[in-house]
């Protein structure tokens, strides 16, 4: 019977992505400097990896136009790994110029889905990105490639896994550092999570591999478990669940930091998270940008959290206990 009820201890690691993944899908502007509190709060929480920004043009995504001045003005927690998306050589280099310690790379192992996202063949992508990797290898700067619809296309549906095992061996021969197997749209399913992720850690042991999963039909959790059981040990989430897909209609954001972290602590797993320290950030949140966020921690608060007795409960004892003294 598989053990992952029980995480005795197991260290699992985290992967905020909110201040990229979630951000850049929203319709108001945050403020630089309420950027940079924002990711100096995570960074006091305890997370492993925060992905602060993207490196991409301004004018394809004008929320993380800030994206060096941010990058370079956060706190550096140590112990903390600072990532970031970047397109191409122009993004790889302004990345590095200003101090990530991570470059993350993404393409779809869709085709379908990479010509509609990035406006390239998945040929070209590959292309385009073994030059990036060979500059931030040159410039000693570990790479992550992100493999979007690992898990199905919202365009064509499924996705061969001979795809995607195809581009995992690939970039393993580029010398990267991590891949990410990205849920992009919320089609995952355990059994097909557990199968593709225990596939992918025993043919590549060697790189470090993330999971990230999107909550769209609301099977994010039981996902993550899932991975687990298969021996993934690095997460991403996104705080009060923000994000989505455009190519998703009515897709709901990435699983969320606060509730995957209090689930997996729940069951004894070593987030290495501050709980309510990622609560407590998740709640600045609606004020600045302007909408609720679909985090049910955030709402309902912790499994254990108590609250207030009705004002008239001691006279609604004292009634019950009158009743037991007539029938005695």
């Amino acid at each position: 019977m598989s053990n992952v009820w029980n995480g005795n201890g197991t260290r699992i690691r985290m992967c905020e992505v909110g201040t990229r993944d979630g951000l850049q899908m929203e319709q108001r502007f945050v403020p630089t400097q309420d950027k940079i509190a924002l990711v100096n709060a995570l960074s006091h929480a305890g997370l492993a990896k925060i992905e602060v920004s993207s490196f991409t043009s301004p004018t394809a995504i004008p929320a993380l136009r800030d994206a060096e001045i941010v990058m370079r003005e956060i706190e550096r927690v140590p112990g903390v790994v600072y990532t970031a998306l970047v397109p191409n050589m122009r993004g790889a280099e302004r990345a590095i110029d200003a101090r990530t310690d991570e470059l993350n790379l993404v393409m779809s192992v869709s085709e379908t889905h990479n010509i509609a996202n990035l406006r390239m063949t998945r040929e070209q992508s590959f292309a385009s990105l073994s030059q990036v990797i060979a500059l931030a290898q040159q410039a000693k700067v570990p790479v992550n490639v992100s493999l979007s619809c690992v898990f199905g296309c919202p365009m064509q549906g499924e996705v061969a896994q001979a795809d995607v095992f195809a581009f995992a061996e690939r970039f393993a021969e580029l010398g990267v550092q991590g891949i990410t197997l990205c849920d992009t749209t919320g089609m995952a399913f355990p059994a097909q999570v557990a199968r593709i992720t225990s596939h992918a850690i025993k043919c590549w042991p060697a790189v470090e591999f993330t999971l990230h999963f999107h909550n769209t039909r609301g099977m994010g959790l039981a996902n993550v478990l899932a991975a687990i059981d298969a021996g993934a040990r690095q997460f991403d989430a996104s705080l009060g669940g923000l994000g989505g897909c455009p190519y998703a209609p009515g897709a709901s954001g990435n699983v969320c930091s606060e509730e995957i972290v209090h689930a997996l602590q729940c069951m004894g797993y070593d987030t290495g998270v501050d709980l309510d320290a990622i609560i407590a950030a998740a709640r600045c949140l609606p004020e600045l940008i302007g909408h609720e966020v679909p985090s049910q921690i955030v709402k309902a608060g912790k499994r254990l959290d108590t609250h207030p007795l009705p004002a008239d409960f001691e006279a609604i004892r004292e009634r019950a206990l009158a009743r037991d003294r007539r029938a005695a």
